[in-house]
């Protein structure tokens, strides 16, 4: 226990530092490439910080724990919108600007195709269409980016220093992830909990903290279009990116009913819940951040009455 706590807590300190460099790298690539950074945060940022929900899932389905990876894709896109883009809203507004709604409601659409392919047996066929559509949404992403100017001009910056903070910032970040999941299972198994809680909880939290550090440190910056493109990016990849994965490695019957069902229903009411407050209010601010934050503690709340504590 003592060592799977001061594990966590290395990993917590290595994610902070390199999610940090990871933003401005991600900025000084966006001027460097002439694209916008709404782009950036959903491609570049987003698949990178959706890279341990990738390795963890894919590592539980090829092992046969189905509703492991399961729960963490479930979990992680719940945690993103309600968490992450919560606490984000705490330390500075987010303002939904022009062209980024385009953005949820490809990410919605991802988020909902999940929820239909996961019912019942999961097969790899499923994981194909999957990565079909993942081709798909990326080429949306692409043209719709293009047509984006959410942001003032940056200065042109050098190669090395555009790529090196990206890049390191990123092994950081998933190396960082990967070190506190581990903990985090360690701990969960000393206390005892289920499998489909671990999953759920512990292990989506864990995976969310790169786009939690990520989100954090683009809000301190001011980056409204990275903070959106990366929540909108990491739960479109975590859909069909980590999906895909999860079905092609492990396929199989899904036996956590509770998960199947109350588990996927919140994560897509919570992903149609924040469209809407996009298309309606144009921003989340501290009152609307408060809200995902109390909501993310009574999705816990309900989720634990069936994958609780053994």
């Amino acid at each position: 226990m003592i060592v799977d706590l001061v594990a966590l807590i290395v990993g917590l300190a290595v994610l902070t530092v390199a999610a940090d460099q990871f933003v401005a790298g991600a900025v000084g690539l966006a001027a460097r490439m002439n694209v916008s950074t709404v782009v950036v945060g959903a491609l570049v940022i987003g698949f990178g910080t959706s890279a341990p929900e990738m390795v963890v899932s894919t590592i539980a389905a090829f092992s046969g724990e189905v509703d492991l990876g399961i729960g963490n894709v479930v979990g992680s896109n719940a945690a993103n919108l309600t968490l992450v883009l919560g606490a984000t809203a705490l330390i500075h507004p987010v303002v939904i600007g022009r062209g980024l709604l385009r953005q949820g409601v490809l990410s919605c659409g991802a988020v909902v195709c999940f929820a239909i392919f996961v019912q019942g047996e999961v097969t790899r066929a499923e994981g194909a269409v999957l990565a079909v559509l993942l081709v798909v949404a990326l080429y949306m992403v692409v043209r719709m980016g293009g047509h984006l100017a959410e942001e003032e001009p940056f200065g042109q910056v050098g190669p090395v220093v555009a790529w090196l903070p990206l890049v390191g910032g990123l092994v950081g970040t998933v190396g960082g992830a990967w070190v506190v999941v581990e903990a985090a299972k360690g701990i969960a198994e000393d206390m005892g909990w289920s499998g489909g809680f671990v999953g759920f909880t512990m292990v989506a939290v864990g995976t969310s903290l790169p786009e939690l550090v990520t989100a954090g440190a683009a809000a301190r910056r001011r980056e409204t279009g990275l903070i959106i493109g990366n929540l909108m990016g990491s739960n479109l990849f975590n859909s069909l990116a980590v999906g895909a994965s999860l079905f092609l490695a492990g396929p199989g019957v899904v036996t956590d009913i509770r998960l199947q069902t109350w588990g996927v229903i919140m994560m897509v009411a919570v992903a149609v819940a924040v469209l809407i407050m996009m298309s309606t209010s144009r921003r989340v601010g501290r009152i609307e951040g408060v809200v995902l934050l109390g909501a993310y503690a009574g999705v816990i709340v309900f989720m634990a009455r069936g994958l609780g504590v053994t």
